[in-house]
């Protein structure tokens, strides 16, 4: 697949994935860690960016790092952490050259000090760029994110400064973690699972989603192109009928 069989009218604005199968590349590889297929996946995430940055998709948020991922083996999630730091460093110059921003959702304080200084340095320095915004969703729970915005919410009708029966879903998007962006067009999933895997469960309505086999650390860019030339094949009701949209 390549991209000239893209519809360059119809780009997805939001592109999200969930990175899958970093652990089973390593082992189908005969490599003894996991952590060789996290550092593949870094290679992964790099093409995939730079390939939605040409395209001219305007939000990508990849699944990073969950909350249930602290449970891993202690070795995995501290080698996880390094890596994290150092890819953060090593591709700054990628964002810069492409006019990325960098951002972060989840709960980004229960990140290592060193990770978390690293990750808001990089936001700071990518903050004016405005061709893409790429957004790491790191120690992230959606679970956790609709409470914590329930919980927002609650406080300001208990202080009196939001009328219970203003709240919408207008209102309730705009405290959660991704109130400053649209809701993804796409969601991608490799590895083949089929699974949402507590990711962007709001957000994610009325997304096209897309599964692969591929495990993540072997995606391309040519696999990017085929899922936004599916994602474009798509007839996209939002709760209408096919009928209603010809008319409209």
């Amino acid at each position: 697949m390549h991209a000239e069989a893209i519809d360059k009218d119809k780009i997805p604005a939001h592109v999200a994935i969930i990175m899958d199968g970093n652990g089973r590349w390593a082992k189908s590889k005969g490599f003894m860690t996991r952590i060789k297929g996290h550092e593949n996946g870094v290679e992964a995430l790099r093409n995939a960016t730079t390939a939605c940055a040409e395209l001219g998709v305007k939000y990508l948020t990849v699944y990073a790092f969950s909350t249930e991922n602290w449970s891993r083996p202690k070795m995995e999630v501290n080698a996880l952490m390094r890596l994290l730091v150092g890819a953060l460093s090593n591709e700054l110059d990628t964002l810069m050259k492409n006019n990325i921003r960098l951002q972060a959702i989840g709960e980004l304080a229960s990140l290592p000090n060193d990770c978390f200084r690293q990750l808001h340095d990089v936001i700071d320095v990518t903050k004016n760029n405005t061709h893409m915004t790429l957004t790491l969703a790191l120690s992230y729970s959606s679970k956790t994110e609709i409470i914590s915005a329930v919980k927002s919410i609650a406080k300001e009708v208990e202080a009196g400064t939001l009328s219970a029966d203003a709240i919408d879903e207008k209102v309730f998007a705009s405290h959660l973690y991704t109130k400053d962006m649209p809701d993804p067009d796409l969601l991608i999933r490799t590895s083949g699972e089929y699974r949402i895997s507590n990711y962007l469960l709001w957000q994610i309505a009325y997304a096209e989603l897309h599964f692969t086999n591929k495990l993540w650390p072997d995606f391309t860019k040519e696999d990017l192109y085929l899922a936004i030339v599916d994602y474009q094949h798509r007839e996209r009701r939002f709760g209408k009928t096919g009928e209603q949209l010809k008319v409209n």
